[in-house]
C-alpha cells in the first residue's frame, strides 16, 4: 500500500511525538527534587525604592520613648507614598508608636542605633483591621506593623523593633499563668472559642468583629494580601504574638533578621497561604516555632484553598523553639514545594528539627518537603516528627507525602530520631532519609502508619538503620 505525502508527514509527526514523550518521561524520572529550587529562586526578587528619604522627625516625631509618634510616622509614610516612594527613616534613638500601616513603594528604615518601640495601650491599635489570627479571618486589633493590599513595601535597617511585651503587658492575654495571667484578668480563651464557631458556621467577615474586650493579641508584623515584600536586617524583640506573618502574599524576602522573644506563641516567621518566599540568613530564638508555614485553619483554609508554596529557607540559625522548620498546624489550604537547606540548630529547648502537624479537623495536603545540610547540636524530642492528630479530630483526613531529609547531622539527639502518628487510611508516604547521622537518641522510632519509606546510609547511635526492620 502506498503512503501519500500527507500521510507520511503525519506518520513522522506521530513518531516524533512518541519519541519526545518517551524522552520527557525519562527526564522526569531522573530529575531530582532539588532541581526546582533555582526556578523558584528566580521568581523571588526584592523590591527596590527611589533614592528619597523622609525622616519621621521632619513630620513631628519626638525621640525619647515617651511621646506617641503614631501620627507623625503615618504622615511620613503618606508623604513618601504620594511622592512615588522611598525610605521613611527612623533616626537614632527610641521612638514610641502605635500601629504603623505601610503603603505601596514605602521602605520603613530603622538604622543601627534606632529603636521603634510599640505602645502598650491596646487602644493605639484601633480601629480594627482585616487580619488573620491563628489561621482564621477576622476584624481585630491592628498588627503593630501592617499593610493591606499594598505592593513594593519593606522594613529594613539594623535597628530594633521592640514589641514592648512582657509578663505584665500583652502576654497575659494568652491565659497562661506562667506568662503572667491571674484570676480576674482578661484572657483570649472565650474569644478564641467564639472565633472557631464563627469559622465553622462561615459567618461573614464583617460580623467577626473582635478587638477591644476580646484579648486576641495582635501580630508584630503582618503584610496581608501584598506583593513584593522585603524584611531585612532588623532585630525583633518582645513580640506580643507571631513575629513576621505574611498572609496571602507573593514574592516575599525575609533576610538577615534576628528574632529574640520567648513569650507565648512568639513564632519567628510564619508565611501563610503565600507564594514565592525566601527566608535567608536569619536567627531565631523564640517562644514557639522558629519558622512555621501555614495556610489557614479549617473552613478559612479549605474554602479559599490557597496553599503556601515555593518557599526557600536557607542559611538560618535556630535556638529555642517548638520546632526549627514546621509545617502547620493551620494548614487546611495545604503546603508544597518547601526547600530548607544549610541550617544550624542547637538548644536543649528546641523540641524538633522538622515538624509537620495537622489534624482531620484541618485536613490539607502537605507535599514536596525537602531538607538538606542541617547541623544540629541537640534537640529535645524528635529530629523529624509527623503528627496528624494535633488538637481536634474531624472529617477531613490530611495527606503528608514526599518528604526527603538529606545530610542531617545531629551530635546529641533527644528522645527519638523519628516520630510519626498518622491515619491507617492516610499513611505518611514517601519519606526518605539519606546520608544522615543522629547520635545520642534514647529511642530510634516511635511511628505507626508509614508507606514507601526509604533509609539510605542512615546512622543512628553509631549503627546503620534500615527502616524495614522496624515495621
Amino acid at each position: 500500500m502506498k503512503i501519500n505525502r500527507l500521510s507520511s508527514h503525519l506518520l513522522l509527526m506521530l513518531i516524533g511525538l512518541v519519541m519526545w514523550n518517551c524522552s520527557t518521561k525519562e527526564e522526569s524520572q531522573t530529575k531530582g527534587p532539588w532541581d526546582g529550587l533555582d526556578s523558584i529562586r528566580a521568581q523571588i526578587k526584592a523590591p527596590e525604592f527611589p533614592d528619597k528619604d523622609f525622616l519621621i522627625t521632619e513630620f513631628g516625631a519626638q525621640e525619647g520613648g515617651e511621646v506617641l509618634n503614631t501620627q507623625a510616622i503615618a504622615d511620613a509614610i503618606q508623604a513618601c507614598h504620594e511622592a512615588g516612594g522611598g525610605r521613611v527613616v527612623v533616626p537614632e534613638g527610641v521612638f514610641l508608636t502605635g500601629a504603623v500601616h505601610l503603603k505601596s513603594n514605602v521602605n520603613l528604615h530603622i538604622p543601627e542605633g534606632a529603636t521603634l518601640r510599640f505602645s502598650r495601650n491596646a487602644e493605639d491599635y484601633l480601629p480594627v483591621v482585616h487580619s488573620r489570627w491563628e489561621g482564621m479571618e477576622l476584624m481585630n486589633y491592628s498588627p503593630f506593623i501592617y499593610a493591606y493590599q499594598q505592593e513594593n513595601i519593606a522594613i529594613t535597617g539594623k535597628g530594633t523593633l521592640d514589641g514592648n511585651s512582657d509578663m505584665e503587658n500583652w502576654w497575659p492575654w494568652c491565659g497562661a499563668t506562667h506568662f503572667g495571667w491571674k484570676e480576674g484578668m482578661g484572657r483570649q480563651n472565650p474569644a478564641r472559642k467564639l472565633l472557631h464557631e464563627m469559622v465553622h458556621d462561615e459567618v461573614p467577615l464583617e460580623e467577626r468583629v473582635f478587638g477591644e474586650g476580646h484579648y486576641l493579641r495582635p501580630q508584630f508584623v503582618q503584610p496581608f494580601d501584598c506583593k513584593n515584600v522585603l524584611i531585612q536586617d532588623v532585630k525583633l524583640i518582645n513580640s506580643p504574638m507571631w513575629n513576621v506573618h505574611p498572609v496571602l502574599c507573593e514574592n516575599v524576602t525575609v533576610e538577615r533578621i534576628r528574632v529574640e522573644t520567648l513569650g507565648p506563641n512568639n513564632d519567628g516567621c510564619n508565611p501563610e497561604a503565600s507564594k514565592n518566599v525566601l527566608i535567608k540568613d536569619c536567627y531565631f530564638d523564640t517562644g514557639d516555632d522558629c519558622i512555621a508555614i501555614k495556610s489557614g485553619r479549617n473552613e478559612d483554609g479549605r474554602n479559599p484553598g490557597i496553599p503556601s508554596e515555593n518557599i526557600i529557607i536557607e542559611g538560618c540559625e535556630m535556638k529555642e523553639g517548638h520546632g526549627g522548620v514546621v509545617i502547620g498546624s493551620e494548614i487546611s489550604g495545604g503546603a508544597r514545594n518547601i526547600f530548607a537547606q544549610n541550617l544550624v540548630m542547637d538548644s536543649p529547648n528546641l523540641d524538633r528539627v522538622l515538624r509537620i502537624k495537622t489534624s482531620s479537623k484541618r485536613g490539607g495536603t502537605v507535599e514536596n518537603i525537602y531538607m538538606r545540610n542541617v547541623k544540629v547540636g541537640t534537640y529535645k524530642e524528635a529530629a523529624v516528627r509527623f503528627n496528624m492528630f494535633y488538637e481536634e479530630e474531624g472529617e477531613h483526613i490530611p495527606t503528608i507525602r514526599n518528604v526527603i531529609v538529606e545530610n542531617l547531622q545531629v551530635k546529641d539527639g533527644g528522645e527519638y530520631a523519628v516520630m510519626a502518628n498518622a491515619y491507617e487510611e492516610s499513611p505518611v508516604t514517601n519519606f526518605q532519609m539519606i546520608n544522615c547521622r543522629i547520635d545520642g537518641v534514647e529511642k530510634v522510632f516511635n511511628v505507626n502508619h508509614m508507606k514507601d519509606v526509604k533509609f539510605e546510609n542512615v546512622m543512628i547511635n553509631g549503627e546503620e538503620v534500615d527502616f524495614k526492620e522496624y515495621k
